[in-house]
């Protein structure tokens, strides 16, 4: 649980952690990854009500023409319209914006308000969402919306990682994902009924994002604050009481003296993110912050979830049997994110990574070669081309769904020190808010303008991705936070690096010592 380059004792310490699974733990982990369900049943809900007759008539009659106009043969071209895809962008944007806020929410607050807080304004953005009656309100509640998952997105994987003993940090950090999966599940299944509903079933749709929100809000009221937040807070009797909670036991000097010297640390850091780019932070600067939460969007998955319905009826396939089809995608994702769980600390992070690197190019080259040659030439898709692209989307979204998903929030989050955690964190969300905003913005632009080309486009940068984990990227499975600057010092690239700060602190300290 503990976090920092604490010196000396630290790595000793962490042999000597003891505790067991109480139900309170169950229970903290259980509400902390509610955060997930917000940001997946909105990344479900937004593809397929963009893909509703009736939304669209409401909101967007120049889409509809169109789509009328080709209701039953492929073309590329159909929803290219900027405004709609502002629709689902401007969430991320407004994420993107907002985490820093949560930044400093997180860090001299805690975790728990972050989430609280995220639900709220969740709420509100559902709400307005439902009862819109033009662009501007839809756009307003979106930003709403996108408030709230930038504060969710901050502080859930950082209270999952901190509240996780170490030898089961990843599969605990990973209930994020998995909720993300269920909420992304959960929404393509009410877009599958409320399609049906005519003239209000989407409203139903955008509405019921309130749900999620109001667990998280209630669940957040009997939500233990992490014992990390709590001693950067300087609550340490508060934090020991919880830490006993949490572990089950009271024998638990050896963690809670590494809280109190992480601690220690990160008081001694009074600008966080000007600290992130020392020597020392290297790697989490580049592969955490950037990287990773880079990548994770440059995949081109988050594009096939917000528009699976899209691109299925782009496909020839009728509003209900593209709705069906995103279901079985994201019954996929559900899948790949229960197989990481079970495995990921065993196998280790880095096995997860390049299994599925290969598997998502060789998906995505099967979807451009099956388009190259027979999509968008005004013909509805053969039945047996359709079977074959929604058997690679599955494959490609299975392999995504125990890698980068949930890998790509659970690496960024144990590699932090606490003094720079939350900091961070926010470039995390930031970063990944980003991307994905300006995947939202440009992928259906880019599948009208580069055709199949898109996804050999996906296929490349996939490469790269798998490149950098090998590369670069130390396996961090069952490793303590407070350990994660071992790895550094022995990686064969980043130890030239993080030891050359050590050799001009001794020697600066030599000087000093000397005058």
């Amino acid at each position: 649980m503990a976090g920092g380059f604490v010196g000396g004792d630290a790595g000793k310490r962490a042999e000597l952690y003891e505790g067991r699974i109480t139900g309170y733990f169950i229970l903290a982990c259980i509400v902390g990854s509610l955060g997930g369900s917000l940001f997946g049943y909105d990344l479900g809900v937004s593809g397929g009500v963009t893909s509703m007759d009736d939304f669209l008539k409401e909101f967007f009659p120049s889409v509809y023409r169109r789509k009328q106009a080709h209701l039953h043969e492929t073309d590329y071209c159909k929803y290219d319209n900027q405004l709609l895809t502002l629709f689902t962008s401007s969430l991320y944007f407004a994420g993107l914006v907002s985490t820093f806020g949560a930044s400093y929410v997180t860090r001299k607050y805690g975790r728990r308000i972050s989430i609280m807080g995220g639900a709220v304004s969740f709420f509100l953005g559902g709400a307005i969402n439902a009862g819109a009656v033009n662009l501007f309100m839809l756009i307003i509640g979106r930003i709403l919306l996108g408030v709230g998952i930038g504060f969710g997105n901050q502080a859930v994987p950082l209270y999952l990682s901190e509240i996780a003993p170490p030898k089961i940090r990843g599969a605990v950090n990973q209930l994020f994902q998995l909720t993300t999966c269920l909420g992304i599940l959960v929404a393509d299944i009410i877009n599958y009924f409320t399609e049906q509903l005519h003239p209000w079933g989407w409203r139903l749709s955008l509405g019921l994002a309130m749900v999620p929100a109001t667990l998280m809000f209630i669940g957040g009221i009997f939500l233990p604050e992490t014992p990390n937040s709590l001693v950067e807070q300087g609550k340490l009797d508060k934090a020991r009481k919880i830490l006993e909670k949490v572990r089950g036991t009271t024998k638990v000097d050896a963690e809670f003296e590494d809280l109190k010297d992480a601690s220690d640390a990160a008081r001694a850091v009074k600008h966080p993110f000007r600290n992130l780019l020392k020597p020392k932070n290297r790697p989490q600067l580049v592969i955490g912050a950037l990287g990773i939460p880079a990548f994770q969007q440059l995949s081109g998955m988050n594009s096939i979830l917000f528009y699976a319905p899209v691109i299925f009826q782009s496909l020839g396939m009728g509003s209900g049997a593209s709705l069906y089809s995103s279901i079985i995608t994201s019954s996929m994702l559900v899948l790949g994110a229960l197989v990481s769980m079970s495995v990921v600390d065993r196998l280790g992070r880095r096995f997860l990574f390049i299994e599925a690197g290969i598997q998502m190019i060789s998906s995505m080259v099967v979807v451009a070669v099956t388009l190259a040659l027979k999509f968008g030439r005004g013909v509805t898709l053969p039945k047996d081309l359709a079977i074959i692209l929604v058997v690679a989307i599955c494959a490609f979204v299975v392999a995504y769904g125990w890698s980068w998903g949930p890998l790509g929030w659970l690496v960024p989050s144990e590699i932090f020190p606490l003094e720079t955690r939350s900091a961070g964190q926010s470039i995390v969300v930031c970063v990944n808010l980003f991307f994905t905003a300006a995947i939202a913005q440009c992928f259906l632009a880019m599948l009208c303008h580069l055709r199949y080309g898109v996804f050999i486009l996906f296929a490349g940068l996939i490469v790269i991705m798998s490149l950098f984990i090998i590369l670069l990227l130390p396996e961090t499975k069952q490793v303590p936070i407070e350990e994660m600057s071992y790895l550094w010092e022995k990686h064969w690239f980043w130890k030239s690096i993080v030891c050359r700060q050590d050799s001009d602190n001794k020697v600066q300290n030599q000087q000093a010592a000397a005058v």
